[in-house]
């Protein structure tokens, strides 16, 4: 099965691009809703986090605002939740790889926002990238509720600059012209990923 890594730098576009790939009925594994599962009622990531930042959970849920404020700039901080994290995630990821296979599915999509900050890529057979002007982006960013540019430039300073990941990328979606195009760029990818033979999955037991 080949994998494909999909990832873009924060509101590139990467979710419209996700439905595109399963649009065309690629399964896609959300690294994000995972994460929103986790921290939801009777996710598993809840105690454990409560027990590192005492007072965000109400009801049983992780308050995001309220972690949110525990966590932002603050490395140490945000170091103690990704170790509780990460792990979680690379567990739920391998389920949905294995589940896909067990569907005998030829391609499936990782859909890692951070994924050449935590070497995901490394798990991958080939990247593609979302991209849009920085123009563009930043219009998208600042037009989010509660968001403003200082805001802004601290979530990008801790994100792959996007120039570095449309280097490092087998393959660049631009989301800044028509979605057609963008399409037709996700119809690429799948038919090119379709003459691969995956090197990463399943995973190659150690002797």
């Amino acid at each position: 099965m080949v994998i494909i890594g999909l990832t873009g730098s924060m509101a590139m576009g990467k979710t419209t691009v996700a439905g595109m790939f399963r649009y065309l009925r690629i399964p896609v594994y959300d690294a994000d809703a995972t994460v929103h599962a986790m921290l939801a009622k009777g996710g598993e990531a809840v105690e454990d986090v409560a027990g590192l930042f005492p007072g965000v959970v109400e009801d049983g849920a992780v308050n995001r605002a309220r972690l949110g404020a525990e966590v932002f700039g603050k490395d140490d901080a945000l170091a103690g939740l990704e170790a509780i994290l990460h792990p979680m995630v690379r567990r739920q990821q391998s389920r949905f790889l294995k589940r896909a296979m067990g569907r005998r599915a030829a391609l499936a999509v990782l859909d890692v926002p951070l994924l050449f900050e935590t070497r995901g890529e490394d798990h991958c057979d080939l990247v593609a990238v979302v991209s849009a002007s920085p123009f563009l982006q930043r219009a998208r960013i600042l037009s989010r509720p509660g968001m403003s540019a200082q805001k802004m430039r601290d979530i990008l300073a801790r994100q792959v600059p996007d120039g570095e990941k449309r280097r490092r990328a087998d393959f660049i979606i631009n989301t800044g012209l028509d979605r057609q195009q963008s399409l037709r760029q996700v119809r690429n990818i799948v038919t090119v990923a379709g003459t691969m033979t995956g090197t990463h999955w399943p995973p190659v037991k150690p002797r």
